[in-house]
């Protein structure tokens, strides 16, 4: 879908395919390991890709949003079990009842990017591993992978 865009003249991002579970300004070494020790346990769901939208704020954004099913919620909600209480600073939009999982698919033209990828067939989304992002330095610890 990504390559859709890209062909259109549109802006995509960078990095591979993402979905966020969780953010925070600091997300520390003892949280990291909470977060694996519940990653160990969990079997991490499939993601199915189906709504093209936008997300409030990010109004230059295209995105694929996820269908949220209770499998997704159980694994979202026991990442913020693991996270609670060790994190600074958590960000609401991705905190339980706010969250929308979704891949971002453009970064600029939103409209004219719908354009070029309706109608949307739902795409499964298998994840392959899970790590912490500092989006201020851009580097990433793999978690699980």
């Amino acid at each position: 879908m990504r390559a859709r865009v890209r062909d259109a003249g549109i802006a995509v991002p960078a990095d591979r395919p993402t979905v966020t579970f969780a953010a925070a300004a600091k997300i520390p070494a003892p949280a990291r390991a909470a977060l694996a020790d519940e990653l160990r346990v969990l079997a991490l769901p499939a993601l199915w890709l189906a709504t093209l939208g936008t997300v409030a704020g990010r109004d230059e954004e295209l995105v694929a949003a996820a269908v949220v099913d209770a499998e997704l919620l159980a694994v979202h909600a026991a990442v913020h079990d693991a996270l609670a209480g060790r994190v600074r600073s958590p960000f609401a939009a991705y905190l339980p009842g706010s969250w929308l999982p979704h891949c971002v698919l453009a970064t600029q033209r939103p409209a004219e990017a719908f354009a070029a990828l309706h109608p949307m067939h739902p795409v499964r989304a298998r994840v392959v591993g899970v790590e912490v992002a500092d989006t201020r330095t851009g580097t990433t610890e793999p978690i699980t992978g």
